[in-house]
């Protein structure tokens, strides 16, 4: 009885080795990379492989980015003046001093005129009592009050004026997003910067991953990443009226999956990532696991970026392969810059397979060899 359950369970073990042999069951954890480019030598191959090393890497480089524009623009800092100017839509307040009898402007026990609130109309002007309408817009606050007083001193020679400016949307900037205190906020001067308008809102959330600063100035956008802003002075620029600043997450990522450290979403933590870094931000390769000569990279480009003199990809879809086993197909991968939406594959070496089918056979022929004492 106890031959017939061995001699049983050996032919059992031995026709599961032999399927698994085959390859037809063997589980994986990725692709082998000769399994994804199979399809580059058909006839009507739908995708482009190209291989990377360091003599093509210039020329690939200058190849249309995807995902986003290729880098973020931004305005240096530049010094404005320290005093206001006066806008359409801000608001002035006057206050006339006249000391003379039978004045035209003051009662008899009355010394002043208060004239709060006038607020500048779109062409630039204010109402005044017998001066009619002023043009005060484009002026500092110290230059109109000077305006003013000259031009009544015709009129009432003993005049003397104070003038306070409250700004109006052409004077004000607004905070819109990713602060502790959003709203909008008066600019002081024209020397008002970034960073002093992000402090004033309270700082950056701390709960923001990646933040990422964007300058919003009439029809055109600025993006930096917030920790390039802080570390460098020459980015801290000056605030013009009706800016709106936004501080947003910066959302560009990769996918890593294969034989990688991890298989997911990899958001961007600085500005350019290369092939070389997106491999350590995901663990770096499975050491038991990964094909050292098909790491890939998958990207998609629109239809009006290809091209047929090497200036661009030949077709949308192009596969790039890194061979990391050799010097030069590292400095390749240190030097290719990854683009938002890539996808980073690293493929199963072909040695893992046999290694696992090995070894499921060995477990195989133990167990048989325990049956056997049975």
């Amino acid at each position: 009885m106890g031959t017939e359950v061995t001699s049983s369970i050996k032919n059992a073990i031995l026709g599961v080795a032999i399927i698994a042999l085959s390859g037809c069951t063997m589980p994986r954890g990725a692709a082998l990379s000769s399994e994804i480019l199979k399809e580059k030598d058909a006839n009507t191959a739908t995708f482009q492989v190209e291989a990377v090393t360091r003599a093509n890497l210039k020329t690939i480089s200058k190849w249309p980015a995807t995902g986003w524009s290729g880098h973020y623009h931004w305005i240096n800092a530049s010094r404005g003046p320290d005093s206001s100017v006066i806008r359409a839509g801000d608001k002035i307040s006057l206050v006339i001093w006249d000391n003379q009898e039978n004045s035209l402007l003051t009662s008899e026990n009355q010394k002043t005129v208060d004239m709060p609130g006038l607020q500048v109309s779109s062409s630039g002007t204010i109402f005044v009592p017998y001066l009619d309408e002023v043009q005060v817009s484009g002026m500092t606050p110290a230059d109109a009050r000077t305006k003013i007083q000259s031009a009544l001193a015709p009129i009432v020679p003993s005049a003397q004026v104070q003038l306070a400016l409250e700004a109006g949307k052409q004077n004000s900037v607004d905070l819109v997003s990713g602060v502790a205190n959003p709203g909008t906020y008066k600019l002081p001067d024209r020397n008002h910067t970034v960073l002093s308008l992000i402090a004033q809102g309270g700082g950056i959330a701390p709960t923001l991953r990646n933040p990422l600063v964007r300058l919003i100035r009439d029809s055109k956008t600025y993006e930096i990443r917030a920790d390039r802003l802080f570390s460098d002075g020459s980015k801290n620029a000056t605030l013009r009226g009706n800016d709106k600043l936004l501080v947003q997450e910066d959302n560009r990522y990769f996918t890593a999956l294969g034989a990688t450290g991890s298989e997911s979403i990899v958001y961007f933590p600085q500005e350019n990532v290369t092939a070389l870094e997106s491999l350590s931000m995901t663990g770096g390769l499975s050491d038991s696991r990964a094909n050292l000569k098909g790491v890939l990279v998958l990207r998609e480009y629109p239809a009006k970026t290809l091209r047929n003199d090497g200036s661009g990809p030949a077709m949308q879809q192009v596969v790039f392969t890194f061979d990391l086993t050799s010097a030069d197909g590292l400095f390749a991968a240190r030097g290719f810059q990854i683009n938002p939406g890539d996808t980073i594959l690293a493929s199963e070496a072909s040695l893992t397979i046999t290694r696992n089918v090995f070894s499921l056979i060995g477990s195989a022929f133990g167990l048989v060899s325990t049956a056997s004492n049975i």
